[in-house]
């Protein structure tokens, strides 16, 4: 423990000291070479010898790990184990689709897929008799083997954990928990430096906004802290809304209390008392938890009046929003938190000067905040020395589409997406090829095969015709049709926009309307010239960065995947078989056995044929449901 830093505050001394102790086993356990018998024995830990990690992120939730909890209690009460087992319930761990995961210590253990009826198993021959179930340990897709513990996956291998250090790891719902893994000691610290010194770190170290905009984050903490007033707020953008994106959520829902220091920090940091954490009220754990660490945070004085027995102030609430992704563009949502529609407006003035309620405004989002601490406690050069010349440190991702290891990531900047797709992720599921990945949601790009091995950084997803983002990350294969996925997100973006602006408001939906041509074969050359035309126009002239990067599906697909949008204007064929309109299905008289599976199960009647005779599909009645295909076991149905 760096006990030096906080011995000016004797009360958060104690208890961090008190803590540290119960948690050092666990500490141990993250070494490389593990921990040993003798170790564990020399442990003033209250005696505990294992400690079982239960998943408690919204996935595992979902799949019953308040039940997976509550047996292994039952469980371990039984076998006369309170005593040297207990349980935690953590965060998220990442590895999404393995859920629910169970990790035991001291050996990192990682049991996937586990279920309620497992827990008596697990109990009584790993944690009673030392003997792993197996069949509930993790298999690498590639070769099938199992993975005796964590330390040895490849999911985990190039990660790097900072701003999710503490996901999986705590229990988010324990102050004391938090108190272990250095928790206050960075707001400690700070309060015994100057402002402009603590700021001044930040700038050292090079953090960037994670929200998406990549604004580095000292600069705008500088300009909050140089205007003159008296009231100024601090502002947590919780407001996450890209399809298939869960960073911000994880991290609240893993490690609250590391985002309430990092909003005390900025406050002592700009002169601001008031901090406000705007969050979409569909995230119902998450807010959860924040409640609780507040509460917990207020009742050990590190929230509220004289903090830490300092003559800094600093308190916290929460708002709700209603989950509009326009509101997640950092002008709309204040004026969301203000009680109006959500709209962004013109800048400047910047929130820095001019935000909430007209007071300067210092806003970054949840992964951001995530960051600072161990910036602090660390030091610049530390954060600096991890990532790219432009871009230092890591970035959390929510890999997710047809990849095989679907999770939550965090990487240093500068790793390449090969790495991401085929190490971390596992490759392409069911041996498909890889076709493209869309990285920063529906308002970045569809990078393909030759963008592969391009660093990861801020200036290379742009250069390359997409972004950072928030850090969503969907990687396709060979069945996705590219004008398809464009379509989607425009429609997502048609939806989510706030009207204010005719470029978004009427151009998108322009967009959209052509690319709905091109996918049923109505199209012509001229319409490609002209959605290419609009998407540069809209990107130029919106309003705010939604508008301004919703045209980014249309350009990178235009770019990389050209040939197909020939393909269905010119020739009336989707190459991947994926616009129903495009398609036709026909059956091969050569394998159709006449087993009449087909005819039976078709919506409208468009197969006929006689009972081990081939049958035939009448194109002018056929909706294209694909339920044919399905159920004919001979293959005899041709897509085209």
């Amino acid at each position: 423990m760096a006990l030096p830093i906080i011995a000016s505050f004797p009360e958060l001394a104690e208890m961090q000291k008190k803590c540290a102790a119960d948690f050092a086993l666990r500490e141990l356990s993250n070494r490389p070479e593990g921990v040993t018998a003798e170790e564990i024995k020399n442990l003033h830990n209250d005696g505990f010898e294992q400690y079982v990690l239960v998943c408690g992120g919204t996935g595992c939730h979902a799949s019953n790990s308040a039940e997976i909890l509550k047996n292994f209690e039952v469980a371990i009460e039984k076998h006369g184990l309170n005593k040297k087992v207990k349980i935690v319930r953590t965060g998220c761990f990442g590895f999404c689709e393995q859920g629910p995961i169970v990790k035991i210590l001291p050996d990192n253990t990682f049991y996937v897929h586990v279920t309620p009826e497992d827990v008596e198993e697990i109990v009584a021959s790993h944690l009673e008799s030392g003997n792993k179930v197996e069949r509930l340990l993790y298999v690498l897709p590639t070769t099938g083997e199992h993975m005796p513990d964590s330390k040895h996956m490849p999911f985990y291998k190039k990660q790097v954990r900072i701003a999710l250090r503490n996901c999986g790891f705590i229990d988010p719902e324990n102050i004391n928990d938090y108190f272990a893994r250095r928790g206050y000691e960075a707001l400690a610290k700070v309060l015994q430096m100057k402002p402009e010194d603590v700021i001044q770190t930040i700038i050292e170290a090079g953090l960037r906004g994670r929200g998406g905009g990549g604004f580095p984050t000292g600069q705008k903490w500088k300009i909050t802290r140089e205007v003159q007033n008296d009231t100024k707020y601090v502002v947590c953008n919780a407001d996450e809304g890209d399809p298939g994106a869960f960073m911000d959520r994880s991290i609240l829902e893993g490690d609250p209390f590391s985002i309430i220091e990092a909003m005390s920090i900025n406050g002592y940091c700009t002169g601001a008392n008031h901090g406000l954490i705007y969050i979409r009220a569909e995230y119902p754990l998450a807010i959860h938890r924040l409640e609780i660490a507040i509460a917990q945070a207020r009742e050990c004085h590190l929230l509220g009046n004289n903090i830490l027995g300092t003559n800094f102030s600093f308190d916290i609430e929460l708002r709700y929003g209603a989950g509009a992704f326009v509101c997640g563009e950092e002008t709309a949502l204040i004026r969301s938190m203000e009680g109006h529609r959500g709209e962004p407006y013109v800048k400047p003035p910047f929130p820095s000067v001019r935000g909430y309620k007209g007071y300067p405004t210092n806003v970054n989002n949840v992964e951001t905040f995530a960051n600072i601490p161990p910036i602090i406690l660390n030091g610049a050069k530390w954060f600096a020395s991890i990532g790219t010349e432009k871009s230092h440190g890591t970035k959390v991702f929510a890999l997710a589409g047809k990849v095989n290891n679907v999770g939550l990531i965090e990487v240093p900047m500068g790793t390449t997406l090969r790495q991401v797709i085929f190490e971390i992720g596992g490759g392409i599921k069911g041996g498909k090829k890889f076709k493209a990945v869309q990285t920063g949601g529906p308002s970045g790009g569809c990078l393909c095969e030759k963008h592969l091995d391009i660093p990861i950084d801020y200036d290379n997803l742009i250069a390359a015709g997409s972004m950072m983002g928030s850090g969503g990350m969907i990687v396709m294969d060979e069945d996705n049709c590219m004008v398809a996925v464009a379509k989607f997100y425009l429609d997502f973006t048609v939806e989510e926009s706030c009207g204010k602006c005719a470029p978004c408001r009427i151009g998108n939906k322009r967009l959209y309307e052509l690319l709905d041509k091109i996918t049923k074969g109505c199209a012509t050359m001229e319409d490609l010239e002209n959605l290419e035309n609009l998407a540069k126009v809209i990107k130029d002239t919106a309003l705010c960065g939604l508008g301004q990067t919703s045209p980014n599906p249309v350009l990178s697909t235009l770019l990389n995947f050209r040939d197909e949008y020939i393909a269905h204007v010119v020739d009336h064929r989707c190459p991947a078989h994926q616009c129903t309109s495009l398609v036709r299905y026909s059956i091969d008289p050569a394998k159709c056995k006449g087993c009449t599976a087909c005819a039976r199960n078709c919506p409208v009647n468009a197969i006929s044929g006689t009972v081990k005779n081939p049958h035939t599909i009448d194109p002018a009645v056929c909706i294209r449901c694909g339920s044919c295909v399905s159920r004919c076991k001979f293959g005899a149905i041709t897509v085209e």
